[in-house]
């Protein structure tokens, strides 16, 4: 009896094979780095509802990461876009505790899912564009056609949200459609912070994080229209934070509307 050959294109099978799950791990060939001779991406025009949110969500216990985390760094070079650094710690049992891993992050990676990405499991390095579309962290390509996406969005969303300082602190300005609903978070983050990974995946590796999450607080809700909410002094003391942001966000694992640098 004969036997049929089937013929698969090199390419095809590169393709079939680039993306790979291991439960919550992304494989991917692509890598992070530009060619020396590319030019840097152009600038996101921002809106008045402020920089698009690009959440990563990384750990030091997955060998797929360091490629992601250096293309949040290049991320976060564009004023136009809000890179949240956020290590899970569900790869702990792989031998290395993650020191930058929160319980928190793991959780509202876990409310995207289920909330934003009907049920889809989550994974490292997931990169989340405004808590609306997501990719794998280190395909910069993909990652900044989603920005240029949500981008376009805020500009056409009608909202405001603004940082004004007073003699007690800050005040969040925003304003916007009436009818709405969503929360205002105020997140503290290290701009810049580099781990030796002593074991497991990455072990013997040095690794830099962007705008890492330390601490993050409720500030409020937000129904439609013109709101001020002041942000006292003693709400910015946190260890280690040498940057907050503010976030406007549907609930825990929504869309996040509007942002502001303080």
């Amino acid at each position: 009896m004969q036997m049929l050959k089937i013929w698969i294109p090199m390419a095809a099978l590169a393709a079939l094979t680039a993306f790979v799950l291991v439960e919550g791990r992304a494989d991917t060939s692509q890598a992070a780095a530009r060619p020396q001779n590319s030019a840097a991406p152009a600038a996101l025009a921002q809106s008045a509802a402020g920089p698009v949110v690009a959440e990563l969500f990384t750990s030091q216990g997955c060998s797929s990461c360091p490629p992601a985390d250096v293309v949040a760094a290049r991320l976060a070079r564009d004023p136009g876009v809000l890179v949240i650094s956020r290590p899970v710690t569900y790869w702990d049992r792989l031998g290395w505790k993650d020191s930058l891993g929160r319980e928190e992050n793991t959780r509202l990676q876990r409310q995207y899912g289920d909330r934003a990405f009907a049920g889809a499991n989550i994974y490292t390095p997931q990169l989340v564009v405004d808590g609306r579309a997501q990719a794998v962290g280190s395909q910069e390509a993909k990652v900044r056609s989603l920005l240029a996406t949500a981008a376009a969005a805020r500009r056409k969303a009608g909202l405001s949200v603004r940082i004004a300082a007073d003699g007690t602190g800050r005040q969040v300005l925003i304003d916007g459609p009436k009818d709405q609903q969503a929360e205002l978070v105020l997140v503290a983050l290290a701009s810049g912070r580099t781990v030796s990974i002593g074991a497991g995946e990455n072990g013997g590796r040095k690794v830099h994080y962007t705008n890492v999450v330390l601490a993050e607080r409720a500030l409020g809700r937000w129904s439609g229209g013109a709101l001020r909410v002041p942000i006292t002094l003693d709400l910015l003391r946190v260890t280690g934070a040498d940057r907050h942001a503010v976030l406007v966000r549907k609930g825990p694992g929504g869309p996040v509307i509007g942002s502001a640098v303080i």
